[in-house]
Protein backbone atom coordinates (compact mmCIF):
# COMPACT_ATOMS: atom_id res chain seq x y z
CA UNK A 1 0.00 0.00 0.00
CA UNK A 2 2.50 2.56 0.90
CA UNK A 3 4.75 1.57 -2.54
CA UNK A 4 1.68 1.77 -4.28
CA UNK A 5 1.09 5.41 -2.49
CA UNK A 6 4.62 6.69 -3.51
CA UNK A 7 4.18 5.95 -6.69
CA UNK A 8 0.94 7.81 -7.00
CA UNK A 9 2.78 10.64 -5.37
CA UNK A 10 5.57 10.92 -7.40
CA UNK A 11 3.66 10.34 -10.86
CA UNK A 12 1.53 13.51 -9.72
CA UNK A 13 4.49 15.60 -8.64
CA UNK A 14 6.28 14.45 -11.73
CA UNK A 15 3.59 14.86 -14.49
CA UNK A 16 0.27 15.89 -13.43
CA UNK A 17 1.57 19.33 -11.23
CA UNK A 18 3.10 20.60 -13.81
CA UNK A 19 1.19 20.19 -16.22
CA UNK A 20 -2.36 21.71 -14.25
CA UNK A 21 0.37 24.72 -13.01
CA UNK A 22 1.77 25.08 -16.98
CA UNK A 23 -2.43 25.24 -17.82
CA UNK A 24 -3.38 27.18 -14.97
CA UNK A 25 -1.25 29.93 -15.90
CA UNK A 26 -2.09 30.11 -19.38
CA UNK A 27 -2.51 33.45 -20.78
CA UNK A 28 -5.27 32.46 -22.92
CA UNK A 29 -7.17 29.85 -20.24
CA UNK A 30 -6.98 33.12 -17.79
CA UNK A 31 -8.24 35.02 -20.36
CA UNK A 32 -11.43 32.91 -21.00
CA UNK A 33 -11.91 32.39 -17.28
CA UNK A 34 -12.43 35.98 -16.60
CA UNK A 35 -14.45 36.81 -19.46
CA UNK A 36 -16.76 34.26 -18.05
CA UNK A 37 -16.53 35.62 -14.85
CA UNK A 38 -16.70 39.16 -16.24
CA UNK A 39 -20.61 37.91 -17.80
CA UNK A 40 -21.83 35.80 -15.08
CA UNK A 41 -24.00 38.85 -12.94
CA UNK A 42 -25.73 39.51 -16.09
CA UNK A 43 -26.39 35.85 -16.76
CA UNK A 44 -27.43 35.13 -13.56
CA UNK A 45 -30.01 38.06 -13.56
CA UNK A 46 -30.56 36.99 -16.95
CA UNK A 47 -31.54 33.28 -16.52
CA UNK A 48 -33.77 34.11 -12.83
CA UNK A 49 -35.96 36.19 -15.46
CA UNK A 50 -37.10 32.31 -16.47
CA UNK A 51 -38.54 31.40 -13.03
CA UNK A 52 -41.23 34.49 -14.03
CA UNK A 53 -41.63 33.82 -17.45
CA UNK A 54 -42.02 30.03 -17.19
CA UNK A 55 -43.29 29.73 -13.59
CA UNK A 56 -43.28 25.62 -12.22
CA UNK A 57 -46.81 24.94 -12.63
CA UNK A 58 -48.80 22.87 -15.31
CA UNK A 59 -50.45 24.38 -17.52
CA UNK A 60 -53.76 23.02 -17.14
CA UNK A 61 -53.73 23.88 -12.79
CA UNK A 62 -56.47 24.90 -11.71
CA UNK A 63 -54.98 26.73 -8.20
CA UNK A 64 -55.68 30.32 -8.49
CA UNK A 65 -52.34 32.06 -7.37
CA UNK A 66 -50.99 29.58 -10.09
CA UNK A 67 -52.99 29.97 -13.06
CA UNK A 68 -53.07 33.94 -12.05
CA UNK A 69 -49.31 33.58 -12.72
CA UNK A 70 -49.49 31.33 -16.25
CA UNK A 71 -52.08 33.99 -17.38
CA UNK A 72 -49.66 36.86 -16.42
CA UNK A 73 -46.91 35.46 -17.73
CA UNK A 74 -48.55 34.63 -21.15
CA UNK A 75 -50.11 37.76 -21.19
CA UNK A 76 -46.77 40.15 -21.02
CA UNK A 77 -44.16 37.40 -22.22
CA UNK A 78 -42.77 39.71 -24.35
CA UNK A 79 -42.17 42.31 -21.91
CA UNK A 80 -40.89 39.90 -19.22
CA UNK A 81 -38.78 38.57 -21.67
CA UNK A 82 -36.83 41.86 -22.60
CA UNK A 83 -34.23 41.67 -19.39
CA UNK A 84 -33.31 37.77 -20.73
CA UNK A 85 -32.86 39.09 -24.14
CA UNK A 86 -30.77 41.82 -23.32
CA UNK A 87 -28.73 39.48 -21.07
CA UNK A 88 -28.51 35.91 -21.92
CA UNK A 89 -29.28 36.18 -25.00
CA UNK A 90 -26.14 38.66 -25.40
CA UNK A 91 -24.41 37.01 -23.78
CA UNK A 92 -21.15 36.61 -26.38
CA UNK A 93 -20.95 40.53 -25.57
CA UNK A 94 -19.94 40.50 -22.07
CA UNK A 95 -17.97 37.60 -22.78
CA UNK A 96 -15.74 38.62 -25.50
CA UNK A 97 -15.31 42.37 -24.00
CA UNK A 98 -14.23 40.64 -20.49
CA UNK A 99 -12.14 38.34 -22.66
CA UNK A 100 -10.44 40.86 -24.64
CA UNK A 101 -9.43 43.19 -21.43
CA UNK A 102 -8.21 40.58 -19.44
CA UNK A 103 -5.97 39.39 -22.28
CA UNK A 104 -5.03 42.75 -23.19
CA UNK A 105 -3.74 43.62 -19.65
CA UNK A 106 -1.81 40.73 -19.51
CA UNK A 107 -0.20 42.21 -23.06
CA UNK A 108 0.27 45.40 -21.11
CA UNK A 109 -2.61 47.38 -23.92
CA UNK A 110 -5.09 49.67 -22.42
CA UNK A 111 -8.00 46.96 -21.08
CA UNK A 112 -10.78 49.14 -22.02
CA UNK A 113 -9.39 49.56 -25.74
CA UNK A 114 -8.31 45.79 -26.37
CA UNK A 115 -12.07 44.81 -24.63
CA UNK A 116 -14.06 47.21 -27.20
CA UNK A 117 -12.09 45.79 -29.91
CA UNK A 118 -12.60 42.39 -29.04
CA UNK A 119 -16.57 43.53 -29.32
CA UNK A 120 -16.01 45.49 -32.65
CA UNK A 121 -14.44 42.02 -34.08
CA UNK A 122 -16.94 39.78 -32.98
CA UNK A 123 -19.53 42.13 -34.43
CA UNK A 124 -17.86 41.84 -37.24
CA UNK A 125 -18.76 38.32 -38.45
CA UNK A 126 -21.62 37.42 -35.99
CA UNK A 127 -24.17 39.86 -36.35
CA UNK A 128 -25.00 39.70 -40.12
CA UNK A 129 -26.79 43.30 -41.16
CA UNK A 130 -29.50 43.33 -43.88
CA UNK A 131 -32.75 45.46 -44.19
CA UNK A 132 -32.00 47.49 -41.54
CA UNK A 133 -31.94 45.13 -38.95
CA UNK A 134 -28.68 43.06 -37.28
CA UNK A 135 -29.23 39.50 -37.03
CA UNK A 136 -29.62 38.20 -33.59
CA UNK A 137 -28.66 34.35 -34.07
CA UNK A 138 -25.60 34.06 -33.26
CA UNK A 139 -25.43 36.62 -30.47
CA UNK A 140 -26.33 34.04 -27.44
CA UNK A 141 -24.57 30.78 -26.84
CA UNK A 142 -24.30 30.05 -30.48
CA UNK A 143 -21.90 32.07 -30.75
CA UNK A 144 -19.83 31.36 -27.76
CA UNK A 145 -16.88 30.15 -29.66
CA UNK A 146 -16.38 32.68 -32.57
CA UNK A 147 -16.34 35.14 -29.22
CA UNK A 148 -13.80 32.96 -27.84
CA UNK A 149 -11.68 33.12 -30.88
CA UNK A 150 -12.48 36.40 -32.25
CA UNK A 151 -11.58 38.02 -28.88
CA UNK A 152 -7.93 36.29 -28.61
CA UNK A 153 -7.08 37.07 -32.38
CA UNK A 154 -8.25 40.53 -31.73
CA UNK A 155 -6.21 41.38 -29.44
CA UNK A 156 -3.28 39.54 -30.20
CA UNK A 157 -3.41 41.39 -32.77
CA UNK A 158 -3.43 44.46 -31.08
CA UNK A 159 -0.49 43.14 -28.92
CA UNK A 160 1.81 42.48 -31.98
CA UNK A 161 1.46 45.64 -33.57
CA UNK A 162 2.14 47.35 -30.68
CA UNK A 163 5.27 45.58 -29.76
CA UNK A 164 6.82 46.17 -33.78
CA UNK A 165 6.05 49.77 -32.84
CA UNK A 166 3.15 49.90 -35.83
CA UNK A 167 1.22 52.81 -34.15
CA UNK A 168 0.21 56.31 -34.50
CA UNK A 169 2.15 57.75 -31.77
CA UNK A 170 0.85 61.57 -30.89
CA UNK A 171 2.97 64.09 -28.77
CA UNK A 172 2.63 63.79 -25.37
CA UNK A 173 0.90 67.37 -24.54
CA UNK A 174 -2.11 65.33 -26.37
CA UNK A 175 -4.60 64.00 -23.61
CA UNK A 176 -4.16 60.49 -22.95
CA UNK A 177 -7.70 59.62 -23.87
CA UNK A 178 -7.20 60.85 -27.21
CA UNK A 179 -4.13 59.21 -27.96
CA UNK A 180 -5.72 55.99 -27.18
CA UNK A 181 -8.23 56.40 -29.33
CA UNK A 182 -5.41 57.00 -32.27
CA UNK A 183 -3.31 54.17 -31.11
CA UNK A 184 -6.54 51.88 -31.69
CA UNK A 185 -6.84 52.99 -35.08
CA UNK A 186 -4.26 51.00 -36.92
CA UNK A 187 -5.72 47.35 -35.03
CA UNK A 188 -9.07 48.60 -35.76
CA UNK A 189 -8.12 48.66 -40.21
CA UNK A 190 -6.30 45.72 -39.35
CA UNK A 191 -9.04 43.43 -37.64
CA UNK A 192 -11.62 45.14 -40.42
CA UNK A 193 -9.38 44.34 -43.10
CA UNK A 194 -8.84 40.58 -42.24
CA UNK A 195 -12.03 39.56 -40.62
CA UNK A 196 -14.70 40.56 -42.73
CA UNK A 197 -13.11 39.42 -46.13
CA UNK A 198 -12.35 35.96 -44.62
CA UNK A 199 -16.32 35.58 -43.31
CA UNK A 200 -17.43 36.65 -47.04
CA UNK A 201 -15.16 34.08 -48.53
CA UNK A 202 -16.62 31.52 -46.07
CA UNK A 203 -20.19 32.64 -46.91
CA UNK A 204 -19.30 32.14 -50.45
CA UNK A 205 -17.48 28.70 -50.47
CA UNK A 206 -19.84 27.09 -47.45
CA UNK A 207 -23.14 29.59 -47.52
CA UNK A 208 -22.68 29.96 -43.53
CA UNK A 209 -20.94 32.65 -41.77
CA UNK A 210 -18.35 32.38 -39.86
CA UNK A 211 -19.63 31.07 -36.50
CA UNK A 212 -22.37 28.92 -38.13
CA UNK A 213 -19.27 27.51 -39.74
CA UNK A 214 -17.62 27.16 -36.68
CA UNK A 215 -20.61 25.25 -34.77
CA UNK A 216 -20.79 23.29 -37.49
CA UNK A 217 -17.33 22.08 -37.21
CA UNK A 218 -17.23 21.80 -33.36
CA UNK A 219 -20.66 19.96 -33.64
CA UNK A 220 -19.35 16.37 -32.75
CA UNK A 221 -16.97 18.06 -29.97
CA UNK A 222 -20.53 19.97 -28.29
CA UNK A 223 -22.50 17.00 -28.43
CA UNK A 224 -19.22 14.98 -26.72
CA UNK A 225 -19.41 17.50 -24.25
CA UNK A 226 -22.79 16.27 -23.00
CA UNK A 227 -22.06 12.72 -22.42
CA UNK A 228 -21.33 10.69 -19.46
CA UNK A 229 -17.55 9.94 -19.92
CA UNK A 230 -17.11 13.71 -20.74
CA UNK A 231 -18.76 14.42 -17.27
CA UNK A 232 -16.45 11.61 -15.87
CA UNK A 233 -13.71 12.57 -17.37
CA UNK A 234 -13.78 16.57 -15.99
CA UNK A 235 -14.94 15.35 -12.71
CA UNK A 236 -11.83 13.17 -12.64
CA UNK A 237 -8.98 15.97 -13.61
CA UNK A 238 -10.89 18.24 -11.39
CA UNK A 239 -10.21 15.85 -8.04
CA UNK A 240 -7.17 15.07 -9.04
CA UNK A 241 -5.76 18.37 -9.19
CA UNK A 242 -7.11 19.39 -6.45
CA UNK A 243 -5.38 16.17 -5.01
CA UNK A 244 -2.39 17.74 -5.48
CA UNK A 245 -3.12 21.47 -4.17
CA UNK A 246 -3.78 22.85 -7.52
CA UNK A 247 -6.80 24.42 -8.01
CA UNK A 248 -8.66 21.77 -10.15
CA UNK A 249 -11.88 23.57 -10.38
CA UNK A 250 -10.31 27.03 -12.05
CA UNK A 251 -8.67 24.30 -15.02
CA UNK A 252 -11.82 22.34 -15.98
CA UNK A 253 -14.49 24.75 -15.70
CA UNK A 254 -12.65 27.47 -17.71
CA UNK A 255 -12.26 24.37 -20.45
CA UNK A 256 -16.05 23.70 -20.20
CA UNK A 257 -17.84 27.15 -20.05
CA UNK A 258 -17.63 27.44 -23.16
CA UNK A 259 -19.68 24.09 -23.64
CA UNK A 260 -21.89 24.82 -20.88
CA UNK A 261 -23.33 27.93 -22.13
CA UNK A 262 -23.64 27.14 -25.52
CA UNK A 263 -26.00 23.41 -24.34
CA UNK A 264 -27.89 26.08 -21.66
CA UNK A 265 -28.78 28.47 -24.30
CA UNK A 266 -29.97 25.52 -26.60
CA UNK A 267 -32.15 24.31 -23.41
CA UNK A 268 -33.41 27.72 -22.66
CA UNK A 269 -34.59 27.72 -26.18
CA UNK A 270 -36.41 24.76 -26.00
CA UNK A 271 -37.91 25.42 -22.92
CA UNK A 272 -39.11 28.97 -24.51
CA UNK A 273 -40.49 26.64 -27.56
CA UNK A 274 -42.20 23.94 -25.40
CA UNK A 275 -39.52 21.31 -26.71
CA UNK A 276 -37.63 18.67 -24.82
CA UNK A 277 -34.89 20.07 -23.38
CA UNK A 278 -31.48 18.53 -25.03
CA UNK A 279 -28.63 18.79 -22.73
CA UNK A 280 -27.66 17.66 -19.66
CA UNK A 281 -24.43 18.27 -18.38
CA UNK A 282 -24.46 22.32 -17.72
CA UNK A 283 -23.16 24.63 -15.12
CA UNK A 284 -25.74 23.75 -12.56
CA UNK A 285 -25.23 19.79 -12.71
CA UNK A 286 -21.58 20.57 -12.40
CA UNK A 287 -22.26 22.77 -8.93
CA UNK A 288 -25.27 21.32 -7.42
CA UNK A 289 -24.84 17.48 -7.71
CA UNK A 290 -20.86 17.22 -7.77
CA UNK A 291 -19.73 19.76 -5.95
CA UNK A 292 -22.07 19.75 -2.96
CA UNK A 293 -20.25 21.49 -0.35
CA UNK A 294 -17.06 22.30 -2.48
CA UNK A 295 -15.23 19.82 -4.74
CA UNK A 296 -15.49 15.94 -3.90
CA UNK A 297 -18.88 16.68 -2.45
CA UNK A 298 -17.59 17.29 1.08
CA UNK A 299 -20.75 18.82 2.83
CA UNK A 300 -21.79 14.96 3.98
CA UNK A 301 -18.02 14.33 5.41
CA UNK A 302 -18.81 18.04 7.33
CA UNK A 303 -21.30 16.66 9.29
CA UNK A 304 -19.62 13.56 10.00
CA UNK A 305 -16.38 15.38 10.80
CA UNK A 306 -18.58 17.04 13.49
CA UNK A 307 -19.55 13.93 15.76
CA UNK A 308 -15.57 12.38 14.98
CA UNK A 309 -14.01 10.99 18.03
CA UNK A 310 -10.81 12.43 16.59
CA UNK A 311 -9.91 16.33 18.66
CA UNK A 312 -8.60 17.65 15.13
CA UNK A 313 -11.44 16.23 13.04
CA UNK A 314 -13.76 17.55 15.05
CA UNK A 315 -12.37 20.83 15.56
CA UNK A 316 -12.29 21.26 11.91
CA UNK A 317 -15.63 20.24 11.34
CA UNK A 318 -16.48 23.21 13.43
CA UNK A 319 -14.52 25.63 11.47
CA UNK A 320 -15.86 24.18 8.11
CA UNK A 321 -19.43 23.24 8.29
CA UNK A 322 -20.88 26.85 7.82
CA UNK A 323 -18.53 27.57 4.83
CA UNK A 324 -19.85 24.30 3.30
CA UNK A 325 -23.27 25.19 2.97
CA UNK A 326 -22.25 27.64 1.06
CA UNK A 327 -19.39 25.20 -1.39
CA UNK A 328 -16.81 26.83 0.08
CA UNK A 329 -14.64 23.81 1.86
CA UNK A 330 -10.89 24.62 1.79
CA UNK A 331 -10.85 24.68 5.77
CA UNK A 332 -11.73 20.76 5.30
CA UNK A 333 -9.69 20.39 2.17
CA UNK A 334 -6.51 21.53 3.66
CA UNK A 335 -7.29 21.69 7.56
CA UNK A 336 -8.54 17.62 7.32
CA UNK A 337 -6.19 17.87 5.32
CA UNK A 338 -7.87 15.87 2.30
CA UNK A 339 -4.99 17.45 0.15
CA UNK A 340 -2.20 14.68 -0.57
CA UNK A 341 -3.71 12.37 2.06
CA UNK A 342 -3.90 8.80 0.99
CA UNK A 343 -6.45 7.47 3.20
CA UNK A 344 -9.18 10.13 1.85
CA UNK A 345 -8.04 9.90 -1.98
CA UNK A 346 -10.36 7.15 -2.70
CA UNK A 347 -14.25 8.83 -1.48
CA UNK A 348 -12.77 12.33 -2.78
CA UNK A 349 -12.38 11.21 -6.21
CA UNK A 350 -14.90 8.66 -6.77
CA UNK A 351 -17.86 10.19 -4.81
CA UNK A 352 -18.54 12.80 -6.92
CA UNK A 353 -18.08 10.37 -10.01
CA UNK A 354 -20.53 8.28 -8.68
CA UNK A 355 -23.05 11.14 -7.97
CA UNK A 356 -22.52 12.14 -11.63
CA UNK A 357 -23.76 8.36 -12.92
CA UNK A 358 -26.90 8.54 -10.72
CA UNK A 359 -27.79 12.10 -11.40
CA UNK A 360 -26.99 11.58 -15.59
CA UNK A 361 -29.19 8.32 -15.45
CA UNK A 362 -32.01 9.84 -13.32
CA UNK A 363 -32.13 12.48 -15.91
CA UNK A 364 -31.99 10.18 -19.15
CA UNK A 365 -34.82 8.32 -17.41
CA UNK A 366 -37.02 11.57 -17.28
CA UNK A 367 -37.17 11.17 -13.10
CA UNK A 368 -34.68 14.36 -12.86
CA UNK A 369 -35.76 18.02 -14.29
CA UNK A 370 -32.68 19.60 -16.25
CA UNK A 371 -31.34 22.83 -16.01
CA UNK A 372 -32.49 26.15 -17.51
CA UNK A 373 -30.91 28.31 -15.42
CA UNK A 374 -27.52 29.61 -14.40
CA UNK A 375 -27.24 30.06 -10.29
CA UNK A 376 -24.43 31.44 -8.30
CA UNK A 377 -22.22 28.46 -7.40
CA UNK A 378 -22.26 29.55 -4.01
CA UNK A 379 -26.17 28.75 -3.64
CA UNK A 380 -26.22 25.93 -0.89
CA UNK A 381 -26.78 22.45 -3.37
CA UNK A 382 -30.72 21.40 -2.64
CA UNK A 383 -31.85 25.26 -3.30
CA UNK A 384 -29.44 25.84 -6.42
CA UNK A 385 -30.26 22.45 -8.10
CA UNK A 386 -34.20 23.14 -7.68
CA UNK A 387 -33.67 27.14 -8.74
CA UNK A 388 -30.92 25.56 -11.84
CA UNK A 389 -34.07 23.19 -13.12
CA UNK A 390 -37.44 26.28 -12.79
CA UNK A 391 -37.60 25.38 -9.03
CA UNK A 392 -38.48 21.60 -9.89
CA UNK A 393 -38.68 19.58 -6.91
CA UNK A 394 -36.95 16.29 -8.30
CA UNK A 395 -33.43 18.02 -8.26
CA UNK A 396 -33.86 18.44 -4.31
CA UNK A 397 -34.78 14.60 -3.80
CA UNK A 398 -31.72 14.10 -6.20
CA UNK A 399 -29.52 16.11 -3.88
CA UNK A 400 -30.52 14.38 -0.60
CA UNK A 401 -29.91 11.27 -2.16
CA UNK A 402 -26.24 12.25 -3.05
CA UNK A 403 -25.53 13.46 0.34
CA UNK A 404 -26.33 10.45 1.98
CA UNK A 405 -24.89 7.98 -0.23
CA UNK A 406 -21.68 10.44 -0.25
CA UNK A 407 -21.69 10.33 3.69
CA UNK A 408 -21.91 6.39 3.39
CA UNK A 409 -19.25 6.20 1.06
CA UNK A 410 -16.94 8.64 3.29
CA UNK A 411 -17.49 6.62 6.57
CA UNK A 412 -15.50 3.85 5.75
CA UNK A 413 -12.53 5.92 4.72
CA UNK A 414 -13.05 8.60 7.77
CA UNK A 415 -13.10 6.17 10.72
CA UNK A 416 -9.66 4.01 9.27
CA UNK A 417 -8.41 7.84 9.07
CA UNK A 418 -9.80 8.76 12.46
CA UNK A 419 -8.06 5.81 14.51
CA UNK A 420 -5.00 6.59 12.98
CA UNK A 421 -5.04 10.32 14.15
CA UNK A 422 -6.47 9.24 17.67
CA UNK A 423 -3.11 6.16 17.94
CA UNK A 424 -1.03 9.24 17.29
CA UNK A 425 -3.12 11.60 20.18
CA UNK A 426 -2.74 8.44 22.24
CA UNK A 427 1.07 8.35 21.98
CA UNK A 428 1.93 12.31 22.11
CA UNK A 429 -0.19 12.07 25.46
CA UNK A 430 1.81 9.12 26.85
CA UNK A 431 5.09 10.82 25.50
CA UNK A 432 4.05 14.50 27.58
CA UNK A 433 2.76 12.25 30.80
CA UNK A 434 6.54 11.28 31.99
CA UNK A 435 7.70 14.07 30.89
CA UNK A 436 5.28 16.49 33.51
CA UNK A 437 6.09 13.94 36.01
CA UNK A 438 9.57 14.83 35.79
CA UNK A 439 8.98 18.57 35.85
CA UNK A 440 6.70 18.05 39.31
CA UNK A 441 9.62 15.96 40.78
Amino acid sequence: MSSLYQSMVAVIEQSITPLAGRLGQQKYVIAIRDGFTAALPFMIIGSFMLVFIFPPFSADTTNSFARGWLDFSQTYREQLMLPFNLSMGVMTFFISVGIGASLGRQFNLDPVMSGLLAFMAFLLVAAPYADGKISTQYLSGQGIFTALITAIYSTRVYAWLKQNNITIRLPKEVPTGVARSFEILIPVVVIIGTLHPLNLFIEAQTGMILPQAIMHLLEPLVSASDSLPAILLSVLLCQIFWFAGIHGSLIVTGIMNPFWMANLSANQAALAAGTVLPHIYLQGFWDHYLLIGGVGSTLPLAFLLLRSRATHLRTIGKMGIVPSFFNINEPILFGAPIIMNPMLFIPFVFVPMINACLAYAATKLGWLAQVVSLTPWTTPAPIGASWAANWALSPVIMCGICMVLSALMYLPFLRAYERSLMKTEEQKAQDVTPLAGTVRQ
